[in-house]
């Protein structure tokens, strides 16, 4: 069986209230315009996912809110600024096929990273900016059978790419 990750970074935040911590910061303008265009990427390039595992900070919610697609989701604590063996254990718990999991750097860059057997070929897939978007294939029955080095990369995006 072949399963779909679909790997975001949450769009770009506001820094505007310096009284907001880090947690409940929401997205800033273009954030909002880079999640709507990237949800639209999905639907046009059939990536829909039927679930949703979202780190609980204001900004990957918004983030999910403005990609525009109703699936069931989690918004786990777990997943802010989670590491990539947290990512990676989030993950087996995952019953869908195809998953979209909303988090934050460095974890997502070095999750994305350790997962697939081979890299894209896009100059900014290392750095992983706001509202990257990676989908990659594993053949695997369960997410608990997700191994390291083991998924292909199907599409690496960046909000631009979309927005020029």
């Amino acid at each position: 069986m072949t399963r779909r990750l679909i790997l975001m970074r949450h769009a770009k935040s506001s820094w505007g209230d310096p009284l907001l911590s880090d947690h409940e910061r929401p997205l800033n303008d273009r954030g909002r315009r880079s999640a709507a265009a990237l949800g639209d990427w999905l639907r046009h390039e059939g990536y829909m996912p039927d679930e949703v595992l979202c780190s609980s900070a204001v900004r990957t919610r918004e983030t999910l809110d403005r990609l525009n697609i109703n699936v069931p989701a989690q918004f786990l604590d777990s997943l802010y600024h989670a590491s990539p063996n947290s990512m990676s254990k989030a993950l087996s718990q995952a019953k869908g096929e195809s998953i979209l999991m909303l988090g934050h750097n460095p974890g997502i860059a070095g999750f994305a990273a350790s997962i697939l057997s081979q890299t894209p070929d896009h100059p900014r897939f290392h750095d992983y900016p706001t509202c990257a978007t990676l989908v990659a294939e594993f053949d695997i029955e369960d997410w608990s059978d997700m191994t390291k080095a083991s998924g292909t990369p199907l599409a690496f995006i960046i909000p631009r790419e979309l927005m020029d």
